[in-house]
């Protein structure tokens, strides 16, 4: 029987809707431990009714500042296609390509809509902008829209543009202590926690949601609750490292890959 690597299992369901500050029903939680199954994590008290963006980076840092190895799958893009880092000559590093991002599109500051940058009214989004065309190679296998295809159904580009300036304000507090995947390799050290690109299409067909459980719950669910399966059964490490070729894995650090894809 598979040894368990991690201890707590978080999915989270993103949205980028509105603001940073703003409430928003499409933004949710679940966490699994070794013991229980996935239930919803309220957000903290306050008179809004459901997360932010803000609260759940900050809760992230807390929870993953804990000594508890964790792993969190986030249903957002994590970085972009080969060909937006040729277009604006930025090297093929991860750190590198953070940095420039959140200087060109702050979507984490008070007040600022994906389209505000979008609209040109805040940063500096047209020098920093891809083609819905462009596509990461997990994208192409797995089927997954353009991290650029914006005002669609599905559309995962708000929720990417909104949501990398906050992986890199994790980056930047825990450092050495979360392994973010595949970007730091795709062996994450034991007893270390992990950040990795979650796609609930691929894991929901195996957990049926609850009577009353909407989209945005049933996603957030279904990663929790597949991380901790996988863990369970020992199909996560074979998902941690996918059957790529060297220079595939070179891509793969730059570009990101969703867990799961093979």
């Amino acid at each position: 029987m598979a040894t368990e690597h991690f201890q707590r299992y978080i999915g989270i369901d993103y949205s980028g809707a509105e603001t940073p500050s703003s409430s928003l029903k499409g933004l949710r939680v679940y966490m699994a431990t070794s013991a229980d199954d996935a239930t919803e994590v309220p957000p903290p008290p306050s008179p809004r009714r459901y997360w932010t963006r803000k609260e759940v980076a900050h809760w992230l840092l807390e929870k993953l500042s804990e000594p508890i190895p964790t792993i969190v799958g986030i249903d957002h893009g994590f970085s972009f296609p080969l060909r937006y880092f040729e277009t604006y000559q930025i090297p093929p590093d991860w750190d590198t390509f953070l940095r420039d991002f959140h200087h060109h599109w702050p979507t984490d500051q008070p007040y600022v809509y994906v389209d505000f940058v979008r609209d040109g009214s805040v940063g500096n989004g047209a020098a920093r902008s891809g083609s819905a065309k462009w596509r990461r190679e997990t994208e192409l296998r797995c089927k997954g829209k353009s991290v650029f295809h914006f005002d669609c159904q599905g559309s995962v580009a708000k929720s990417t543009h909104s949501g990398i300036p906050w992986l890199l304000f994790l980056r930047e507090r825990l450092g050495q202590k979360v392994h973010f995947w595949p970007f730091d390799g795709f062996t994450v050290p034991e007893k270390t926690s992990t950040i990795v690109e979650a796609y609930p299409a691929l894991y929901k067909h195996r957990f049926p949601p609850a009577p009353g459980m909407i989209g945005d719950q049933h996603d957030a669910y279904a990663i929790a609750s597949w991380l901790k399966q996988v863990d369970t059964t020992g199909e996560l490490q074979t998902a941690l490292h996918p059957s790529l070729d060297p220079g595939m894995q070179l891509l793969a650090k730059a570009e990101g890959w969703i867990l799961g894809v093979a």
